[in-house]
């Protein structure tokens, strides 16, 4: 059985322009310890797909479907009871976190508070386990630097607090939201280590959610690609970036820089904006800006269709491999 079984998952808002469409019938499965990457431009579903997992999405939002994490629909529990599981064993990092820690209260403060409703933990012993916890992500002076707020930490090192904060209950998946758009290169390389890191020594299944294909490359064992609130291909790291059959796939490919690129040779980019969620297309999501889209396209959405074992595309194009 797989740790998380996502079926046709789907996610709507009620707004004062009616209902909008976010996330269109997703599926997908995280197996224990694996690390799953999920792509695509802004206002894909990426994220309120995770978003609907942990039930966090917004006033005015719904999710339908099911998500069976250790054969419990997450989607069907009461507050409580996604409050049990939240933090213990699902934990969450969003992408910034100068907004997500509370710039009032120390670090110390914000991370035994944790320990003390999860595990029940006394002030003393929680505040031992924090610091365990910041030295696991290398976080310099830990033991001093605990009792310092938010803002006396540089970006990467509040980033490396939320990562720590997350793992304090040991939980079996860690989604990670954009964990570093805000951050410069370097710094960014130094997350996506330890995050690979964290998956080796603790087993935690891990999702990363971003927009970037070549953050996926150097951390995932499985790629989905989001557009349009649908799933338009999933596969393994080699079926994504070497056997890619979706033109959606493929164009955000041809967008990312190569070092093997000659010197001047531009990058190409997918005209075309993304389509309305407030007046989803009939068809596929991408019809409007692909190359290769018939007149089917724009009818009905194409099924997903299985070229080979763990690979998965929804396209009518036969674009090989």
């Amino acid at each position: 059985m797989s740790l998380l079984d996502v079926r046709d998952l789907t996610v709507d808002f009620n707004t004062d322009d009616g209902r909008l469409s976010a996330v269109r019938g997703v599926n997908f499965t995280l197996e224990e310890g694996e690390s799953l990457g999920i792509v695509g431009e802004s206002g894909s579903g990426k994220s309120q797909t995770v978003l609907a997992l942990m039930g966090l999405l917004a006033d005015n939002g719904e999710a339908f479907g099911r998500a069976q994490f250790r054969g419990q629909d997450l989607l069907q529990m009461s507050s409580a009871e996604l409050n049990r599981v939240r933090g213990e064993k699902i934990s969450m990092i969003f992408q910034d976190p100068m907004t997500s820690l509370n710039p009032y209260l120390t670090v110390a403060r914000q991370m035994t508070e944790v320990l003390t409703f999860h595990k029940g933990m006394n002030r003393r012993e929680a505040r031992a386990e924090a610091v365990r916890m910041l030295d696991a992500v290398h976080i310099p002076d830990a033991g001093n630097r605990i009792d310092r707020y938010p803002h006396e930490f540089s970006g990467g090192m509040r980033q490396r607090v939320m990562i720590a904060m997350s793992l304090l209950c040991r939980p079996q998946i860690l989604i990670a939201d954009e964990p570093t758009t805000a951050l410069d290169v370097t710094v960014q390389a130094q997350i996506l280590r330890l995050l690979e890191e964290i998956r080796q020594d603790f087993r935690t299944a891990i999702v990363l959610i971003t927009h970037d294909l070549g953050v996926v490359a150097g951390v995932c064992d499985r790629v989905i690609v989001m557009y349009g609130g649908r799933v338009m291909e999933s596969g393994s790291l080699h079926h994504i970036f070497h056997r890619s059959r979706h033109p959606y796939t493929r164009g955000l490919l041809a967008s990312v820089p190569r070092l093997d690129q000659e010197r001047g040779e531009k990058l190409i980019g997918i005209p075309g904006t993304p389509p309305s969620l407030r007046r989803p297309p009939d068809g596929c999501p991408f019809e409007a800006r692909c190359p290769h889209r018939m007149d089917r396209c724009g009818q009905a959405p194409p099924p997903l269709d299985h070229p080979e074992p763990g690979h998965s595309v929804a396209c009518y194009a036969d674009l090989g491999s």
